[in-house]
């Protein structure tokens, strides 16, 4: 599929030593564990997925658990295991991984060597100095198909600090490997996956790969590409997930082939923002609110490259005073509909466009393809099942193991 500000800190080692065993680790993701007279313990974790971050959500009184005063070791070691699969818990790893997110995505938005090229140049493109020169070796023709040939943060640095090029579906592939990259930090990460499974390239070429994205070790998915259920969760369950805006007439509809879609990873969404998607139950009330912009545009034809990126984003004053009397009624209308807090306050990733409002791309695509609305869709992500406990493992793994053993030790590597 063609398509077309936060501190930035590179995780190539760990800050502090990890925390070691399980209250260890639930304790690093925000549960404070505390001594009760009573029989049976007692979990609160709270809306912890609404909250903007842990300090917030530790002030509501989330993530308490009270735990029996006379239980022995034993005791507390078969109970404590169960957490991580309370929501709460995967809401609090959903802290780290946008801050991870934002890390990732912020270094890549910030290499002007990392560009776009359309399809018929190649998939991917590694420039003059070619792929094995900047870690990465090829199995499928025409740029459709890399995987990391000697180091995986090695490999995926040439997206940070390279000269590499791609159009945006591989974009958003390596914004969620990279994210992956920034929390493990370089040597978990290294020892934690195959190449295979962080493979690049086309998206039919990554369900034969063992990709964590859309392979064979990629696990179980969560299937919810109007964001019904997501919305219902909170903000912090989009951080991260993987999605796209997409035309919704066919082809034939399209000027610009190169801006038929935009594949996105999602980096922060305002609390208005997450209100409002709640309220409307996803993606779809705003499918119908891009139709009434796109109609809107229509009525409203003039000259000039990026027209309705220059009114509508940056709100160019010369511009909009050059804008027909009887215009003015619908261009104000497009600045109510496009001042709802999802369009300003659900940031996403687009390469190469970098970190900006979903209301950004819906009035830039008004220039690009005119004859079609565009609607938004999440798409198959794992963050939450198969690379959350994957995480979960890795790190109980590592009191165990040194960071060089993880991979003898992972139970994923090899399936």
């Amino acid at each position: 599929m063609l398509c077309t500000a936060l501190a930035a800190t590179v995780s190539t080692a760990a800050s502090a030593a990890p925390a070691c065993g399980t209250q260890a680790l639930l304790e690093e993701l925000g549960w404070r564990i505390e001594p009760t007279m009573l029989a049976t313990p007692v979990v609160h974790g709270g809306p912890v997925c609404e909250r903007a971050d842990l300090a917030q959500a530790q002030s509501a009184g989330d993530l308490r658990v009270q735990l029996p005063r006379h239980w022995d070791a034993a005791q507390r070691a078969a109970f404590l295991p169960r957490l991580f699969d309370d929501p709460a818990t995967v809401c609090a790893y959903a802290f780290k991984l946008g801050q991870a997110t934002r890390r990732a995505t912020t270094r890549l938005q910030d290499n002007p060597g990392y560009r776009f090229s359309a399809v018929q140049l190649g998939w991917i493109g590694f420039g003059v100095r070619g792929a094995s020169a900047q870690g990465w070796q090829r199995f499928r023709s025409f740029g459709r198909g890399y995987q990391p040939a000697a180091g995986n943060s090695d490999a995926l640095q040439s997206f940070y600090s390279g000269k590499v090029r791609s159009e945006c579906g591989v974009g958003r592939q390596v914004a969620q490997l990279t994210t992956q990259r920034e929390l493990y930090g370089d040597a978990a990460f290294d020892a934690a996956f195959t190449p295979g499974e962080l493979s690049i390239g086309t998206f039919l070429t990554l369900h034969q790969t063992d990709s964590i994205l859309l392979g064979r070790h990629a696990g179980t998915f969560l299937a919810d590409g109007k964001a019904r259920q997501t919305a219902q969760r909170g903000r912090q369950a989009f951080v991260g997930a993987p999605g796209f805006i997409e035309h919704v007439f066919d082809r034939s509809y399209l000027d610009d082939i190169n801006n038929q879609a935009e594949n996105f990873v999602v980096v922060d969404v305002s609390d208005a923002a997450a209100r409002a998607l709640r309220q409307h139950q996803g993606f779809a009330h705003y499918d119908a609110r891009n139709r009434r912009i796109w109609s809107l545009a229509r009525r409203m034809p003039g000259p000039g490259p990026r027209r309705f990126e220059r009114l509508l984003v940056e709100r160019d004053r010369a511009l909009r005073a050059q804008v027909p009397a009887q215009q003015q009624p619908l261009l104000k209308e497009l600045d109510q509909l496009l001042d709802d807090p999802f369009y300003q306050g659900f940031l996403i990733y687009v390469h190469p466009h970098g970190i900006r409002p979903v209301g950004y791309h819906i009035a830039r695509l008004l220039d690009r393809n005119p004859r079609t609305p565009y609607a938004f869709e999440l798409g198959l992500h794992n963050l939450h099942t198969t690379l959350y406990r994957r995480w979960i493992d890795t790190r109980l793994g590592q009191c165990d193991a040194p960071p060089a053993a993880i991979r003898q030790h992972n139970p994923y590597v090899g399936r």
